[in-house]
């Protein structure tokens, strides 16, 4: 598996990242499908980057109540926040959506590599700075999402954030159950409102993804 082309390697070659997951004791962890990769209040002591599949960020109240956050696919940072704060900062859990993967990297020793790693350690700080902007901007953009008076606005919005995001119209979008707790929708009105949007001409769709038509959607 090529560690080099994530994100949080940037500017690195395969024989540093090498360097840097020995020297920071890192280690990779296998889950299945359904799996919780990080549940919530839970003690993290490691700040995590997903290899392969995909997940969901779910935040959860004391009482048990869920909430979707975004997704996360190959690259996305798992734990920062409880590796770095403590757990009673967390109320986030990561849940599989797929089969998936991740490098585990101890926070404590990130922070105390420095000196044996040099250039590489300042490096990967400096991956790490922008990805936590990265989420940053995920979560106002689910802010701003979830602010939509109507399913209608907010299905126009999640789309083109994904199009700016992946820069492609075509969108490739999870099956409806997902991107109904994505929405915080139910799935019947998603379901009707996606069959108004194509009657309307507004919404292509295929068997994975959708477009938005710009020129009906002006």
């Amino acid at each position: 598996m090529n560690f080099a082309e994530l994100a949080l390697f940037s500017g690195l070659n395969n024989d540093e990242v090498d360097v840097f997951v020995k020297n920071t004791k890192g280690y990779v962890n296998n889950y299945d499908k359904g799996d919780f990769v990080l549940k919530p209040y839970e003690p993290n002591s490691n700040i995590g980057v997903l290899l392969e599949g995909k997940a969901e960020v779910i935040t959860e109240d004391r009482f048990g109540n869920e909430f979707i956050g975004h997704s996360l696919e190959r690259g996305a940072l798992l734990g920062s926040a409880s590796a770095i704060l403590s757990e009673e900062y967390s109320p986030e859990a990561i849940r599989a959506l797929t089969k998936l993967s991740a490098l585990w990297i101890p926070y404590r020793s990130l922070i105390t590599a420095g000196p044996k790693l040099g250039r590489i350690h300042g490096i990967v700080m400096k991956n790490l700075l922008e990805a936590f902007c990265t989420d940053k901007v995920l979560l106002m953009e689910k802010l701003n999402l979830l602010s939509q008076k109507s399913l209608r606005e907010r299905l126009i919005l999640y789309l083109l954030q994904k199009e700016r995001r992946y820069g492609t119209e075509k969108v490739v979008v999870p099956g409806r159950i997902q991107l109904a707790k994505e929405l915080e929708c139910n799935r019947s009105a998603l379901t009707r409102e996606i069959s108004l949007m194509k009657d309307d001409g507004i919404l292509i769709e295929g068997a994975d993804w959708m477009r938005l038509d710009k020129n009906k959607l002006e």
